[in-house]
């Protein structure tokens, strides 16, 4: 991993504006992070805490309806995507930033046979001819671990298991040698043993290739298996960030703390129930005034409830967003018991 110089992917006070007949509301709100080279990311939250949507403003893909901030910036190779018009945006989707979707039964075309559906992507972004294409998507399906990859290039999406489907997302996204792929939660509908064969698929590639990743998910276990650096986003705006060794071992906001004792132990004494953050997150609508998780969260003071926290960079190169941050003497369990 290479944090050194200037990030791959630069996102800057992102704030996503969606009009209602109740007024503007920000399900993204003031969100700023970077990737650089060879980095995996994990981005993780409730759902509705702005994580899709904010991988979905990185590739050009939310709705019209939808706005940006005056002063939001996603910088690319020095390009702002906002800046962007739909044309120009198709030179980059697939070819320098690719997405793997958490539904691969949705996102491949149900009536094209798979090698189809990878030689056209293959086509559209280099120069090749159809055999050199074709060739090159069963070297896809082959190194994403595809038994029989040439029988599977005349068959259609409905013939593959779930980890099969996933698989040639996976090939799909790798297809012209991107520089940045956004996987959008692709374990959740798979089973615990294809789970685990396909995030060390994405580990290996990121090793091989170099990729950068920016994993979106709402498991704790799928981020200790395999990402750098953890982003917590809570009611669209990022809450804490660190290293994945040092936030799971000591996570400093009371979200992130809740977020970690409501994880399954795989050691230890067993409990009968697990442990539940009280509350529930408020309408992204009427938010309350201050800190966001005022209204859940058991060290709240009158100046959370007062004046909303900023994300404050710690003595440890942690940021947290936190008027008082929970110390090391209060924190939870750690990433070994998962």
């Amino acid at each position: 991993m290479n944090t050194v110089g200037k990030p791959l992917l630069e996102v800057s006070n992102l704030e996503v504006i969606i009009q209602t007949s109740k007024g503007a509301f920000k399900p993204v709100n003031n969100v700023s992070f970077s990737i650089h080279k060879g980095e995996i990311i994990a981005l993780v939250g409730e759902s509705g805490s702005g994580k899709s949507l904010t991988s979905l403003s990185i590739m050009g893909l939310n709705s019209k309806e939808i706005s940006y901030g005056k002063s939001s910036s996603i910088q690319f190779n020095n390009q702002n995507l906002l800046g962007l018009n739909e044309k120009e945006l198709r030179k980059i989707r697939g070819k320098e930033i690719s997405m793997i979707f958490q539904n691969p039964m949705y996102s491949l075309n149900p009536v094209h046979r798979i090698g189809k559906q990878i030689t056209e992507s293959i086509l559209l972004h280099k120069k090749l001819r159809f055999k050199e294409a074709e060739k090159f998507a069963l070297e896809l399906l082959d190194k994403v671990g595809i038994p029989d990859a040439k029988r599977r290039l005349l068959e259609y999406p409905h013939q593959l298991s779930g980890g099969m489907r996933q698989r040639v997302m996976i090939a799909l996204a790798l297809a012209c040698n991107p520089q940045l792929i956004i996987a959008d939660e692709p374990t959740t509908a798979l089973d615990v043993t294809i789970q685990a064969q396909i995030l060390a698929i994405l580990r290996d590639l990121q090793q091989e290739f170099g990729v950068s990743i920016l994993l979106i998910t709402h498991d704790l276990g799928v981020v200790a298996e395999i990402a750098d650096r953890i982003l917590v986003m809570y009611c669209g705006k990022i809450v804490e960030e660190g290293t994945v060794g040092y936030v799971f071992e000591n996570p400093q906001h009371p979200y992130t703390k809740g977020l970690m004792e409501s994880i399954p132990p795989l050691h230890g004494e067993k409990k009968s129930r697990l442990n539940a953050i009280s509350g529930s997150v408020p309408n992204p609508v009427e938010l309350p005034n201050g800190c966001s998780f005022v209204t859940r969260c058991e060290f709240a003071t009158d100046k959370c409830s007062e004046i909303e926290p900023q994300l404050i960079e710690q003595s440890t190169g942690s940021r947290v967003a936190c008027w008082n941050p929970l110390t090391k003497g209060e924190e939870t369990k750690s990433c070994s018991s998962l």
